[in-house]
């Protein structure tokens, strides 16, 4: 049987407020993280996740997770460990790490894309150096 779950957490991490979108299909996790400025109130949260919700990045590695349960649990444990989530406050180390490794591709992307513009640049400006020594040969 296959399991879907996502989760949208906001929680107020020095000095923003942050939200944390998990989304999970059977055993992998994937997560995006969005940061607003001021506390957001619940029905703008809700708008934002539907006007934006498809130019959305999830990370694009998936935590899997091997030893999950599959046994049921005792209604009351279940309600405990419920309680115990909701008043937990930011966000599990699973996604922790899996948004540290999002922003190691990001980062890693950003220096590929900066080194091509420099690249760019250089090219253009030797060119121009090159105009301008073949135009102050000709005399212009």
């Amino acid at each position: 049987m296959n399991t879907v779950f996502s989760k949208f957490t906001v929680f107020f991490e020095d000095p923003f407020w942050v939200g944390v979108y998990e989304v999970g299909y059977d055993d992998s996790i994937s997560i995006y993280k969005l940061t607003f400025g001021s506390e957001p109130k619940d029905y703008e949260v809700y708008y934002y996740l539907l006007k934006n919700y498809n130019s959305f990045r999830f990370s694009s590695k998936s935590y899997s997770e091997n030893n999950s349960e599959k046994t049921k649990i005792n209604p009351k444990r279940l309600q405990r460990l419920i309680n115990k989530e909701l008043k937990k406050h930011g966000i599990s180390t699973k996604s922790q790490e899996i948004l540290k490794n999002q922003q190691e591709e990001f980062k890693t992307e950003k220096k590929k894309f900066s080194k091509k513009e420099a690249e760019l640049e250089r090219k253009r400006k030797f060119i121009l150096k090159q105009e301008k020594k073949h135009d102050k040969k000709r005399g212009h």
